[in-house]
C-alpha cells in the first residue's frame, strides 16, 4: 500500500518534555506520512494519552477532540507560579495549614459546571493575539471566563504539601487553573506539579503505545482503523447503493423511529462509510471516507 493511502489512528503515551506538535513531527518522520494531526493538545509538562489521526482519518479528528478527558493531576500546595504549573516561576509562598475536611470541601466547589478564566500563559487568543505573548511582555489583560464541566473530581492521594486528584472534565478545561483556583480557595496557593491524561472518551492510556517504542519498521502494527476515532457514536448499516448516493452528496431515506444527530455508517460488508447526520426522514453526509469501487 502506498504511504498516501495509509490511514488510521495511533494512540500514543506521550512522555514529558515534548509538545504535542513534537509528537506529530516524530510520527511524520517514522511513518513517512505528512497528513498527521492530534486530537487534543497536551502541554510539554504532561504525559499520557495523545491520539493521532493519519491520512484520511484526520477528517475525523474533530469528533474525537470534543470528547471528555480524564486526568491524574499532582498539585503542589503552598506555592503559586506565574504559569500556574511547574514550568513557571514561583511568585508566592504560604504555609499549608489545611485539614482533610477542608480539602474535600474545597474540591467539592469545583464539581459540575464552573467558570474558568484562561491563564495568561496560554494559546487562547484575545484580539487576535495569543495570551502568552502578552504574558511574556509582563502584561495582564482581562480574559472572558469560559464555562466547563467537571464530571468527577476525587482526592486520589495526599502527602502534604502535595496532593493527587483524579478528574473527568469536558474538553477545553484547564487543569492548571483548577489547581490555581483550588489553592486560592484553601488560602495557601497551589500550582499544577504534574499531569497525566488517562483517557479521552472511551479510549484509555492503558492501550496506548509509548512513543519510544515506535520505530520506522513495525509502526503500522499499532495503527488502528479510522472508525476507532468515532467509536463513541452509534452505528448504522446501509446498502451499497445508499453509500454511493451519499458519496455523491445525495440524501438517503431511513426508517428509524428515533434518530441520533450523528452516526457512523457502514456498508453491508462492514466497510466504514463515514459520519452521517439525520433528521426525521433522511440521512445526510457529514464526513464521507468511502470511495466507490474500492
Amino acid at each position: 500500500m502506498m504511504m498516501s493511502q495509509i490511514e488510521g489512528v495511533l494512540s500514543i503515551d506521550k512522555p514529558a518534555g515534548l509538545t504535542s506538535h513534537d509528537v506529530v513531527a516524530r510520527i511524520r518522520l517514522i511513518s513517512g506520512i505528512r497528513r498527521v494531526g492530534h486530537t487534543g493538545t497536551l502541554d510539554p509538562l504532561a504525559t499520557g494519552l495523545l491520539i493521532l489521526c493519519l491520512g484520511q482519518a484526520t477528517r475525523l479528528a474533530e469528533f474525537l477532540a470534543g470528547q471528555n478527558k480524564e486526568y491524574l493531576a499532582t498539585i503542589r500546595l503552598g506555592q503559586e507560579t506565574n504559569t500556574f504549573d511547574a514550568e513557571g516561576t514561583i511568585v508566592a509562598e504560604k504555609p499549608v495549614n489545611v485539614s482533610k475536611i477542608q480539602l474535600l470541601a474545597a474540591l467539592d466547589q469545583f464539581r459540575g459546571k464552573i467558570k474558568q478564566i484562561p491563564p495568561m500563559y496560554s494559546a487562547v487568543k484575545v484580539d487576535g493575539q495569543p495570551l502568552y505573548r502578552r504574558a511574556r511582555q509582563g502584561k495582564v489583560i482581562d480574559r472572558p471566563a469560559r464555562e466547563v464541566t467537571i464530571f468527577e473530581l476525587d482526592l486520589y492521594c495526599w502527602q502534604s504539601p502535595e496532593i493527587q486528584v483524579r478528574l473527568v472534565c469536558s474538553s477545553g478545561t484547564y487543569v492548571r487553573v483548577i489547581a490555581h483556583d483550588l489553592g486560592r480557595s484553601l488560602g495557601c496557593g497551589a500550582y499544577l506539579m504534574g499531569l497525566r491524561r488517562t483517557a479521552v472518551g472511551n479510549h484509555r492510556v492503558d492501550t496506548a503505545i509509548p512513543l519510544a517504542d515506535l520505530q520506522k519498521s513495525g509502526w503500522q502494527d499499532y495503527l488502528q482503523p479510522s472508525d476507532i476515532a468515532v467509536s463513541h457514536l452509534p452505528g448504522v448499516v446501509l446498502a451499497e447503493e445508499e453509500a454511493v448516493s451519499l458519496y455523491h452528496g445525495q440524501r438517503v431515506p431511513h426508517h428509524s423511529e428515533s434518530v441520533e444527530s450523528l452516526v457512523r455508517a457502514y456498508d453491508e460488508n462492514g466497510r466504514f462509510i463515514g459520519i452521517l447526520t439525520g433528521d426525521e426522514q433522511y440521512w445526510s453526509a457529514k464526513k464521507i471516507l468511502y470511495q466507490p469501487g474500492e
